[in-house]
């Protein structure tokens, strides 16, 4: 919900100071009625107007909150503006009537001896000033801890962008961030350190910009009132401390009088928990010698426009935050259980609030392992409400109150990221999902950003942390319908199947779906650019479609859940993402037979046991294939009989039966052969190769390759023409010809890094193929250059593959 501007909030809060004191007056009674109407429908104002006590914390809430309903319903503000005109005292005046005569001392005289008030005095009077006391230089800036973790980048960051200052200018620094992510005692451990930078001593205020002040998180007091801090309050406070006794009622003479007493002096002003630049400005010290640094959790970026540099700060590392969690209370429990206090600092998004609540839990209780505490965080409503602090989830409240501060649709946005199964968004997505013709989702993601609940992670991309996602969960199950978010899951899914369905196309073209009555109208895919920007979609979107596919199997949907397993076979097929391909075809084979589609499950049968074979599984994938071939030779269907035979042939070569392997290649290939299955005839030539390259028969291999790769090349199979040559290539280096087999390797790792067949896998082992001829030929120095390669690309992908890679290291 926008802030309200700062000029309104005390026209509104001097008009009821004003007509408040007799509380019987028609004025008090008319503001009464019209805070009344509103609390009906605003929690908060509700909650401010049973606490508005009269005095000046409470009635500034109220009016903070009243101003800010004002602005969200128009009918209830102009009400509200009629009455506070009338009310209001007028610009500059005083708001009750001055008495005629005044006799004003300075705070630093008196007057000795007795003395009697008698309207206008004349005569001697002899006033005598004493030398006023010396104050105090103010260093006023929260505590902070013995040890800092992880902030020794950051701490480097704010010292350049200070340094980095043009000579003259404003020194103005914002550190925004979550809530949580230590923005506080980052700032005050740096402003700590420099305290000899700036002689005329550190002030400090807490702006209160979301209910309560983040000094908590460093040790501090809260925030004195439950809403942002008016600029004249703090102005008062600072003015005080440094020593001016008389400070100006107007909130303008005070920023008049702070600018004029901090002219030439050196300080540094720490702003914490700012809401809005606007509330921010009247606090600025503009003399080249002082330093202003404020911390938001919104960006600020209206303070740019005033000089500002701006430096995010982001969660910890995996590894500082298991440092802080020892550090906190966790000691050598943490060192023993490594594995689990990595879950715990993941339950705690890596946040140092979370991690230090988390560290306490171990404090207070030495007996408690990390694994008890990881099992305790990740049950039942989670970290969330788990981690507390005097009783209150501080993690939970930050983000209720965040999340309160929302305009409407981004408010309803925040729902919708919550409800998907979905860790990454962008703007085609929520788009789609929200069923956008307005295009008002960039805005509503703009306030997302600005308020720190999600980070732009590249052009029009997104995400949250687990704990804000968990959250956004909890505020769409509790406030949307059950059936918006049906539909809202339903546009997710149609929207990740349709896209899924192009990327599969443009990636796998000789793939066949199986066919469904599933037709998708109404659902505008993502655009991709090309193959490389289907297989980038498919990539970024790995989790979202997983998600997809678990949520389509969870509530019944049995044809999207099978279709979309089908559609994503080229990420299955190039990424290799073995758990999730199991999991994945084991759903979608459940939601096939519950769909009653034949085809169908025998897709899921052939295309799952390629997973279950390349993680190990040889058994499950054996009994996967021989049902495919069952339920394919029960119903006369050629293409899916010489599939499953192509399978159980691979599976034979793996495990060294060599003359089993290739009995099924062959009848394989005269299947398809049969059919006019061109593509699948050149595939069952290139495994029939490679049983002849078990066998140690390269002369057969080449032969074999020769024509898949001409095959496939015809029918614009990039990324298998391109595992043709690669193994072509290493065909001919084992038949003595290294020459024409390395310029082979050479071209398919090429190709393997073109868009049209890109593959980390495939890049892996033409590399490792050119290590193997290097070594071959005596060339040890290229040979680790291309084992060092291959290991690398494999470690993402493939234990086994990079153990191997590096025994070939180790034994060069």
């Amino acid at each position: 919900m926008p802030t309200p501007e700062s000029d309104a909030l005390e026209e509104l809060l001097s008009a009821m100071v004003g007509c408040g004191a007799p509380a019987e007056s028609d004025a008090w009674r008319e503001f009464a009625r019209i805070a009344r109407a509103a609390a009906e429908t605003d929690p908060d104002v509700a909650r401010a107007w049973a606490a508005a006590d009269r005095t000046p914390a409470a009635l500034r809430r109220l009016a903070f909150f009243l101003t800010e309903f004002a602005r969200s319903e128009p009918a209830a503000g102009r009400v509200l503006d009629a009455w506070t005109r009338r009310h209001a005292p007028p610009p500059g005046g005083p708001a009750r009537p001055a008495p005629r005569h005044t006799n004003t001392i300075d705070g630093t005289a008196y007057i000795q001896g007795q003395s009697v008030q008698a309207r206008d005095i004349q005569g001697g009077i002899h006033i005598h000033q004493q030398a006023a006391p010396a104050v105090p230089r103010p260093r006023q800036l929260p505590p902070v801890r013995d040890r800092l973790v992880g902030r020794d980048g950051d701490l480097r960051v704010l010292d350049r962008l200070r340094s980095g200052r043009c000579a003259g200018a404003r020194s103005l620094l914002v550190v925004s961030g979550f809530a949580g992510v230590g923005k506080t005692t980052l700032v005050a451990r740096w402003l700590h350190g420099h305290a000899d930078d700036f002689p005329d001593g550190q002030l400090y205020a807490d702006l209160g910009g979301h209910g309560t002040g983040e000094a908590e998180s460093a040790g501090g007091p809260p925030a004195p009132h439950g809403g942002p801090v008016p600029a004249a309050a703090v102005l008062e406070a600072f003015l005080q401390a440094l020593g001016v006794s008389s400070v100006p009622a107007e909130t303008s003479q005070r920023v008049a009088l702070w600018r004029s007493v901090t002219a030439g002096r050196r300080l540094a002003v720490m702003l914490d928990n700012a809401f809005t630049a606007a509330q921010v400005r009247p606090l600025l010290v503009g003399t080249p010698g002082s330093l202003t640094v404020v911390t938001s959790r919104n960006h600020l970026t209206g303070l740019v426009v005033d000089g500002a540099a701006v430096h995010r700060l982001t969660a910890l590392s995996t590894e500082s935050a298991v440092e802080l969690l020892a550090a906190g209370g966790g000691g050598a429990r943490v060192e023993q259980a490594p594995d689990a206090a990595r879950e715990v600092v993941a339950l705690c998004a890596c946040l140092p609030l979370a991690v230090c609540l988390a560290a306490a839990q171990l404090a207070i209780r030495p007996h408690r392992s990390v694994s008890a505490l990881a099992d305790s965080l990740a049950a039942d409503q989670g970290p969330l409400d788990a981690l507390q602090l005097d009783g209150d989830s501080v993690v939970r409240t930050a983000l209720d109150t965040a999340y309160r501060a929302l305009p409407g649709d981004a408010a309803a946005l925040y729902r919708t990221l919550g409800l998907l199964p979905a860790d990454r968004y962008d703007l085609h997505l929520l788009g789609a999902v929200r069923a956008d013709r307005e295009g008002r989702t960039d805005a509503a993601l703009s306030a997302l950003v600005e308020a720190h609940l999600i980070e732009e992670t590249g052009p029009g991309t997104y995400r949250c942390h687990d704990l804000v996602r968990a959250h956004a969960r909890r505020r769409g199950e509790d406030e949307e319908p059950a059936a918006r978010r049906a539909a809202l899951l339903d546009r997710f899914v149609d929207w990740c199947l349709a896209t899924a369905r192009t990327a599969e196309r443009l990636l796998t073209p000789g793939h066949r779906p199986v066919a469904g009555d599933l037709a998708l109208p109404d659902t505008v895919p993502a655009p991709l650019d090309g193959p490389a920007g289907a297989l980038d979609w498919l990539d970024t979107h790995r989790s979202a479609l997983m998600g997809a596919v678990r949520h389509c199997a969870r509530t019944g949907r049995h044809a999207r859940c099978w279709m979309l397993v089908d559609a994503l076979w080229p990420l299955f097929l190039r990424l290799r993402p073995t758990e999730s391909w199991i999991e994945a075809h084991r759903l979608g084979l459940a939601a096939a037979r519950s769909d009653g589609h034949r085809e169908a499950e025998d897709r899921m049968l052939t295309s799952g046991a390629i997973g279950l074979r390349d993680a190990g599984h040889h058994e499950e994938a054996t009994r996967w294939y021989a049902l495919a071939l069952e339920n394919a030779t029960a119903h006369g269907d050629v293409r899916q009989q010489a599939q499953a035979l192509n399978g159980l042939g691979h599976l034979a070569l793996r495990t060294g039966r060599l003359p089993q392997a290739r009995d099924h290649f062959e009848q394989a290939l005269r299947l398809r052969e049969s059919v006019g299955y061109r593509r699948g005839a050149a595939l069952s030539r290139i495994r029939l190769a490679e049983t002849a390259l078990a066998a140690d028969d390269p002369g057969t291999a080449v032969g074999h390759l020769r024509r898949a790769h001409t095959e496939l090349t015809a029918e614009e199979e990039h990324y298998e023409a391109a595992r043709a040559l690669a193994l072509l290539g290493r065909a001919l280096v084992r038949a003595g010809d290294h020459d024409a087999g390395t310029a082979r390797l050479r071209a398919a790792l090429a190709a393997f890094r073109e868009a049209g067949a890109r593959s980390q896998h495939w890049q892996g082992r033409s590399l490792e193929w050119l290590g193997q001829a290097a070594q071959e030929r005596g060339d040890r120095a290229e040979a680790a250059r291309c084992y060092t390669a291959a290991r690398d690309l494999y470690a993402p992908v493939s234990a086994s593959d990079t153990e191997r890679l590096a025994d070939r290291l180790r034994h060069l």
